[in-house]
């Protein structure tokens, strides 16, 4: 089992320094633990809280992050197909391994007219989308009526390629990521019952398409302390309060050796990754969370 991490992005302290200086921390603590994995996410016009975009964090973090895969979630349908490609083709340059792109639709009427784009069309775009990415990186000469791409290139490409994570919860959507992907992402979300479901249809999926997929990773939100009383203490608290509408099955909290014992049951059920997001925090607690997720890493090695 492979344990990565998935670094938040949002933050709402008035010092917009805040915010991706503690990204920063945790992507250090994690080289530190010598966890397998880093990404960030991708979200757009979600003023007044801030959200640290992801192509310069990534590029920023990888200062520190040079020897392990890294990779970010692009909102797909948001971004053009070209610049896209040029984004992450110069950070697979400058990183270690094929460079991990968790592709996605995006949510939220809000933020797509915001960027300009509707919602009721997404699912073509995003289709669309990964075909000239994919194409561009393939060295090919590419044209979209869609995007308005008239014979376009790109340089530098991705040296170690790239690796297509779906997220994916309704089964068009888990069809999806088996047809275009190189593998399904599950969600934060699930619960290792929901999990195994998914999982089952995922590979059910793959079989039909004929693909065998990278690796099979899901995120989990964990928060991790020395003392297992406190740290339970803080995760129920945060359930109690309705941390982000999950359930207690869903995530994971307490001392490493507890935390392993809960995530156990995805390596289980045949996940081959674990990327974890730590629960809300002070920044000096989610520094040692992510720390002690290197202890975790070793106790399900």
């Amino acid at each position: 089992m492979r344990i990565g991490i998935s670094i938040g992005s949002t933050y709402t302290d008035p010092d917009h320094r805040y915010g991706p200086g503690v990204m920063v921390e945790q992507a250090q603590a994690a080289h530190r633990a010598g966890l397998d994995s880093l990404t960030v996410g991708d979200h757009h016009s979600t003023g007044p809280a801030a959200y640290a975009q992801n192509v310069p964090v990534i590029g920023r973090i990888l200062a520190d992050w040079t020897d392990r895969q890294s990779g970010c979630l692009f909102l797909v349908p948001l971004w053009h197909p070209v610049l896209m490609a040029e984004q992450i083709g110069t950070l697979a340059a400058m990183a270690s391994g094929p460079f991990i792109v968790q592709a996605a639709l995006g949510a939220g009427s809000a933020q797509f007219r915001a960027m300009g784009r509707e919602t009721r069309d997404r699912v073509t775009r995003f289709e669309e989308g990964l075909r000239v990415v994919r194409a561009l990186f393939a060295g090919e000469t590419v044209s979209s009526d869609l995007f308005g791409v008239h014979e376009a290139r790109v340089a530098p490409l991705p040296p170690e390629g790239v690796e297509w994570w779906m997220g994916a919860d309704a089964a068009i959507a888990v069809h999806r990521a088996a047809r275009l992907g190189d593998c399904w992402y599950g969600n934060a979300d699930l619960t290792p019952d929901r999990a195994r479901q998914k999982l089952a249809e995922y590979r059910e999926a793959c079989g039909r398409y004929g693909r065998e997929p990278v690796r099979l990773p899901i995120r989990k939100d964990v928060f991790i302390a020395e003392d297992r009383v406190a740290a339970e203490r803080h995760g129920d608290e945060l359930m109690a309060a309705g941390y982000r509408g999950f359930v207690r099955e869903a995530v994971a909290y307490g001392d490493p050796a507890s935390v392993a014992e809960q995530l156990s049951v995805y390596s289980e059920i045949g996940f081959t990754d674990v990327i974890v997001r730590v629960m809300t925090a002070s920044p000096a607690d989610t520094v040692r969370s992510v720390e002690l997720a290197g202890e975790v890493q070793r106790l399900l090695a």
